[in-house]
């Protein structure tokens, strides 16, 4: 096996991981819809002793949301990372490289086999 070859099945693992991801994605808004007709139905006023604990109950909801959307970003961020690398393109966000290094022009798609 070639090594755009090589490059192309990688890629190719790449776009399907993603559309994997995207189903779901897809299904977690089903799913997120669902919690939302759930959650106007039941985090109102008369299912809480004061208002403090529907506060309480809500603030949990969301902290979970939100522990959901970092995961998801952190994954993607990886994955962006990985496909960047493997295109050989230099880290543009400015951040810190978890790699110990650059990999430059390893990955770069030359003439060379």
């Amino acid at each position: 096996m070639s090594r755009a070859d090589a490059y192309h099945r990688m890629l190719m693992s790449a776009a399907k991981f993603q559309h994997n991801i995207a189903l779901i994605l897809e299904a977690k808004a089903v799913e997120a819809e669902r919690s939302c007709q759930w959650i106007c139905g039941h985090v109102s006023g008369e299912h809480f002793e004061n208002h403090g604990d529907q506060l309480k109950g809500t603030v949990d909801i969301h902290d979970q949301l939100l522990e959901v959307i970092d995961g998801m970003t952190k994954m993607e961020r990886a994955l962006a990372k990985h496909l960047s690398v493997l295109l050989g393109e230099p880290d543009s966000d400015g951040g810190s490289d978890d790699s110990g290094g650059e990999a430059g022009d390893f990955f770069s798609f030359g003439d060379s086999k």
